[in-house]
């Protein structure tokens, strides 16, 4: 079972959170009206077999958003950091320069 150590609560089963999306991917524009930019960052996903960022919502415990980092094939978490102390990329050029 996959256990994913919340800062706030200490070590949870995943049960306890909610998947909130790909956390390597720039968010898009929140009044581009674009529906093909919207539907593909929302319906289409990678499934990368690596280390991968995610969002997880603690929503049965302490109801803060965190970014996950897990690798995909082991599931073994290397870090946890809450998503208010990470730099959010706005655009695809600067998440280029952050991988």
């Amino acid at each position: 079972m996959l256990r994913i150590p919340c800062p706030y609560c200490g070590v949870r089963d995943f049960t306890e959170f909610v998947y909130g999306g790909d956390a390597s991917r720039p968010f898009p524009d929140l009044a581009d009206p674009d529906i093909d930019l919207w539907t593909d960052f929302v319906m289409f996903r990678d499934n990368p077999r690596a280390l991968h960022r995610e969002y997880w919502l603690h929503s049965s415990g302490c109801g803060q958003w965190l970014q996950v980092e897990r690798d995909t094939v082991t599931h073994v978490i290397e870090s946890v950091t809450p998503a208010r102390d990470v730099s959010w990329p706005h655009d695809a050029q600067s998440r280029q320069a952050d991988v």
